[in-house]
This record gives structure tokens, C-alpha cells and sequence, in this order.
């Protein structure tokens, strides 16, 4: 593979493996991937697994057709991109090694070589001239080991992003990019979601035209899309809308009444309803789905005064992970004493940000009518924003989406005649119920007060406290005039044509302008109500909400205590134990220092 005149693509697949790390099922391989750079200097981007050597070596050989290699930077020391290091220097003694500091500590633990006199030490900032390409150096801790770099090569504008960005499956694999990918993130980053969020802050001030990871292909089209998938994944934010159905059965009766459930959920509207016996699945594959879809229903026997094995072993891969920022629904079996569904929320009880349903199904063995009764309500429960999205259930006339309003956030959408367009106001209330009078205060300068104006109606959509601060980015710090603000997203259409969001609401309301009052620097527009749909029972986001819970805060600030050197874990105190252990990464009080 060849994609630059002056970067060279060395690395290998390997079809032999069929456990990644032991533990992931790679039914079409891997890929370990090395790259190197020609230019008045020669650099070689990290080495490959110990099974392919030789196959390795032959290809650098090719790439730099007689010429010696002048370094070999070493991005991350996990052995399928480390094992190779002492053949290369084999090979090319007079290379120089490019690493981090906790990488050459690591070297000297796995070959028990001290490589002092031939290493070079970069860290954050510093920089390699090999000529007209320049190596800028990032480094990127506990993502997903303390020492990672990575390296933008600011010339073609290229990222090394050593395993970030990396999916499984070989380089000749036809495959989705983003399944695999995600499955790989998922399974072995996703425990560091503060700390990918860290590098993606990084990574947004560099002007990236290709992206060069050690697994997976080479991305060089359409970067904000796995950019997108990479701050979703990492913000422990839902990447589908739907549901997830993770089940055990014994002898078939809690599979009867998943099914049931499954079926009751598609024809209410659920957009993606996927079910899953643990027994029977990648377990990898189903931990992924639950990070992707926005809902997930748990349904298992009582086992032994404890769970069923496969449902244990699920919950502890969604809890090591950070699972969080999701609804959870729970359908519990036992013959005649059934406990699952309190240790399936004990086994969960540290995940942040859990919804759980107010409806949940009790069995006792067998699938009673009582039980169906029950799997109805949750269904129902599960599926309100969907009923309320669609046409044919939605409830039009629903006024208690009026008792939203409070002094909280909303985002109202317009449209100019050629595209939709939204921005945030906080000045919405109800003035009178008789008849329903509602009035809402934007600013003169905001081109969403010019379209109003215009057209005499808007839709009022009410955020609930799930919204993230991408939502206020959207629509708050850009201008409709110039910037699509629903690019990218779905949309969903009122009766008066006019879009309301899918998702981060609690209802939203049509309105009518019938008058309006200048208040110098806003306008206020009087309207009557159309249609008002309430989406679910998340609560109202408020300001001091926004101000406390969603806003970014600057890192530290205002905080006495210490902070680790190598993952970024704050922790609040004058003294440090002398015996702390960081909860994070594990790395001892001499790895902290001071809060600046």
C-alpha cells in the first residue's frame, strides 16, 4: 500500500490469529501496521508482531531500496507493535530509537537491553526534522497504556495515532469499518473515555488529512465521521437510538417472554430492536452493542443465590468499561425466591447516569398474564418518545408538554425556505391558558428572530437534562445564516413542516405567532399552540442545570490537590497519602505532582 510519495506502508496481516490478546475473536485476522517516512532522513513508525519478522523486515527493505533507516520511533510498547524492536536494531545498528520515557523504561523490562546510547526521549510538544517532513509529537497516556505518542507529521498532514482509530480485522478483510472498530474501542479502550476525550482536544487543533493507526486501514476520506464516532464513544454517549435485548434462559421461559418484549417494541416504534442471548453470542460483540444503542433491557434467572454466569460476566464487561448515560429496564426469573434483578442493579450500582424503568417484569418460572401485562407497561415506558415521534400515535393535543416550561434551556427551530435552522433561548413561558398563550424572547441580532419574523411560526423543543454540550454547540455557537445546524442529523416534522430534535428533549410545541412586542434589543412573539407532543419523562434541563452538570469546566481550576502524571486522575486534598494508588491507571503517589 502506497499512499504518499514519501510514506511507505510496511506493515503485515496475519490470518493465523484467532484470538486478539487472547480473549477477542478476530475471525477475519489482524492487521499490525508500520509505516516509514523517506526524506533527507529515514524514519520507521513502530514494528509488528514476533510471528512476522521477517515478512516485516523484507518490507522495509523494499520501501527504502538499499538506503538505512535513521530512526524507528516507537509509538506504543503493547507487543504487537514492540516485539520487533531488538531485530530492527539487529538489522539497523546505527537506527536511533524514538520513544517516550515510560516506552524506554518498558523496553528494558520486556528485552532487558539498556538502549541509552542509541535513544532519543520526546514527550508533548517536541518536534523531528527529517528533512521537508516534520515529526510534532503528542502524547496520548492510558490510551489505552501510560506511554503512547502519537504523531502528527505536520508536512502531508498526517496522524499516526498509534491504536487509536484501529479495528479489528486484516487489511484485505471486506468489512464495515465501524462495527469492527467499534467492537475493538469498545473492548480495549473504552475504560479511558477522559482520557481519549483529552487527545480528541488535541487532535481538533491539528489539521489532519490522514489518519495512520496500527490496526485497520488507512483513513484518508470523510475524517469527521470516525473524528464524530471517537468523541461519542468516548463521552459514553449513545451512538444508535434503540434497544438492546440481553438475555439468559434455562429452560426457555425468560427467552418467551424477551421475545414477547421484542415484538411489543417494534411495533410500537422502536427503531432498532436487537435481541441477544449472552449463552450464544460474542460476549465482546454484545458489550459494544450496549455502548452503541441508547436502551438496554436486562433478563436473566436467579442462578446459585446470584445470576446466571453468561448475564454476571456481561454486567462486569459493561461496568468495567464505564458503562453509563443509559436506560436500563430489568425482567428477572426464580422458581421461588427471584433476587436477579437486585444484583444486576447491585453489579451496576458505581455506572453514572443510569435510568431505570419504572416498569420491571417479575417471573415466577413460567410466563403468567400477569407477566404480559407487565411486559406491556414497559414496552410502553420504553417506547413513549418513539409513539410521540410518529404520526399514526402521536398525542397532538397532549398540554401537559406546557408544564415543561420552566426557566430552562430550549432550542427553537425555524426554517427560511431553503433549510431548517435552530438556536437556544432561555425565555420561554406560558402567559395565559385561556386560550394557550405562550411567549418566547430572542435577540434582534440572532437570524433565527429575522426568519420568525418572516414566516409567523416556530416549534419550541423543551431540552431534557440528558442533552450534552455538543447540543448547545449546535445551536448556540454558530449562525443559521451561514451553517447548516441540523447537518448530519435526523429530522422529524411537525403538522406546520417545521423539524423538532430527536433525541435531548421532553416534548416540544408548535406555535403561531398572534403578535408581537419590541423590547429594543429582542422581540417578543406572542403565539398560540398547534400541536404539543410530550416525548418522555426526563426532566426539564434548567440553567443552573446547564451551569452545574453540562457546561465544560476548566480542568482544575480551583482545585488543591494532585494530579497524576500519567492518566490526568485529579485527586482532591493538601496531603497525599504516601500509600495512594491512582484509581485509574494504578500508578503510585511518586507518579503525582501538584495541581498548578
Amino acid at each position: 500500500m502506497q499512499f504518499s510519495n514519501d510514506i511507505r506502508y510496511v506493515g503485515v496481516n496475519d490470518h493465523k490469529v484467532d484470538l486478539f490478546e487472547g480473549h477477542y475473536h478476530v475471525p477475519k485476522g489482524m492487521a499490525y501496521n508500520s509505516y516509514v517516512l523517506l526524506d533527507e532522513k529515514a524514519a520507521v513508525m513502530d514494528t509488528v508482531d514476533r510471528n512476522f519478522t521477517h515478512e516485516w523486515l523484507d518490507n522495509i527493505a523494499s520501501a527504502l531500496n538499499g538506503r538505512k533507516p535513521d530512526y524507528l520511533v516507537v509509538q506504543h510498547m503493547e507487543p504487537d507493535h514492540s516485539a520487533n524492536i531488538d531485530a530492527f536494531l539487529r538489522t539497523y545498528p546505527d537506527a536511533t530509537v524514538v520513544a517516550s520515557a515510560k516506552a524506554f523504561v518498558m523496553m528494558k523490562n520486556f528485552f532487558g537491553k539498556d538502549l541509552t546510547e542509541r535513544q532519543l526521549t520526546v514527550g508533548e510538544g517536541d518536534s523531528l526534522s527529517l528533512g521537508k517532513h516534520e515529526l510534532h509529537f503528542v502524547t496520548a497516556p492510558m490510551v489505552h497504556w501510560p506511554e503512547v505518542l502519537m504523531t502528527y507529521e505536520s508536512t502531508e498532514k498526517v496522524l499516526f495515532s498509534a491504536d487509536a482509530f484501529g479495528k479489528f480485522g486484516a487489511l484485505d478483510a471486506e468489512e464495515d469499518w465501524t462495527d469492527e472498530a467499534r467492537r475493538y474501542y469498545i473492548g480495549i479502550v473504552g475504560k479511558y473515555g477522559p482520557q481519549v476525550q483529552s487527545v480528541l482536544k488535541k487532535a481538533a487543533a491539528l489539521d489532519i488529512s490522514t489518519i495512520c493507526p496500527l490496526h485497520g486501514p488507512v483513513l484518508t476520506e470523510n475524517l469527521g465521521k470516525y473524528l464524530a464516532l471517537y468523541d461519542t464513544w468516548s463521552a459514553y454517549r449513545p451512538e444508535t437510538e434503540g434497544i438492546l435485548l440481553a438475555f439468559t434462559s434455562v429452560y426457555g421461559n425468560t427467552k418467551k417472554a424477551v421475545d414477547l418484549l421484542a415484538d411489543k417494541l417494534r411495533s410500537k416504534g422502536c427503531p432498532n430492536v436487537i435481541v441477544r442471548d449472552l449463552a450464544r453470542s460474542d460476549m465482546a460483540q454484545v458489550i459494544s452493542e450496549a455502548f452503541r444503542y441508547s436502551k438496554l433491557v436486562l433478563a436473566t434467572t436467579t442462578y446459585n443465590a446470584d445470576i446466571f454466569p453468561y448475564m454476571r460476566e456481561f454486567l462486569e464487561g459493561l461496568k468495567e468499561r464505564n458503562f453509563q448515560n443509559r436506560t436500563v429496564a430489568l425482567i428477572e426469573n426464580g422458581s421461588w425466591a427471584p433476587s436477579a434483578a437486585r444484583v444486576m442493579k447491585s453489579i451496576l450500582e458505581g455506572s453514572k447516569n443510569l435510568t431505570y424503568t419504572q416498569h420491571s417484569v417479575r417471573m415466577l418460572s413460567g410466563l403468567s398474564p400477569e407477566n404480559k401485562d407487565e411486559l406491556e407497561a414497559m414496552a410502553e415506558e420504553l417506547c413513549q418518545e418513539y409513539l410521540a415521534q410518529q404520526e399514526e400515535t402521536a398525542n397532538k393535543n397532549d398540554l401537559t408538554a406546557l408544564f415543561n416550561i420552566g426557566y430552562g434551556l430550549y432550542v427553537v427551530t425555524s426554517n427560511d425556505g431553503t433549510k431548517d435552522n435552530g438556536l437556544i433561548v432561555n425565555t420561554v413561558s406560558q402567559v395565559t391558558n385561556t386560550p394557550n398563550r405562550i411567549a418566547v424572547c430572542i435577540n434582534k441580532t440572532n437570524y433565527s428572530h429575522h426568519v420568525i419574523k418572516q414566516t409567523g411560526i416556530m416549534n419550541v423543543n423543551c431540552l431534557s437534562i440528558d442533552a450534552p454540550f455538543d447540543v448547545f454547540k449546535r445551536f448556540g455557537f454558530q449562525s443559521g445564516r451561514t451553517a447548516d445546524k441540523f447537518e448530519g442529523m435526523t429530522k422529524l416534522y411537525a403538522d406546520n413542516g417545521l423539524v423538532f430534535l430527536p433525541n435531548y428533549i421532553n416534548s416540544f410545541f408548535s406555535l403561531k405567532v398572534e403578535d408581537y412586542v419590541d423590547l429594543d434589543t429582542h422581540g417578543m412573539f406572542i403565539c398560540s399552540v398547534t400541536e404539543s407532543r410530550v416525548i418522555s419523562k426526563r426532566d426539564t434541563m434548567t440553567y443552573t442545570y446547564y451551569q452545574n452538570n453540562v457546561k465544560p469546566k476548566p480542568e482544575a481550576a480551583g482545585k488543591k490537590g494532585y494530579v497524576c502524571k500519567v492518566c490526568g486522575y485529579v485527586y482532591e486534598g493538601d496531603v497525599l497519602p504516601e500509600d495512594f494508588i491512582c484509581p485509574l491507571c494504578k500508578h503510585p503517589a511518586s507518579d503525582f505532582e501538584p495541581l498548578p
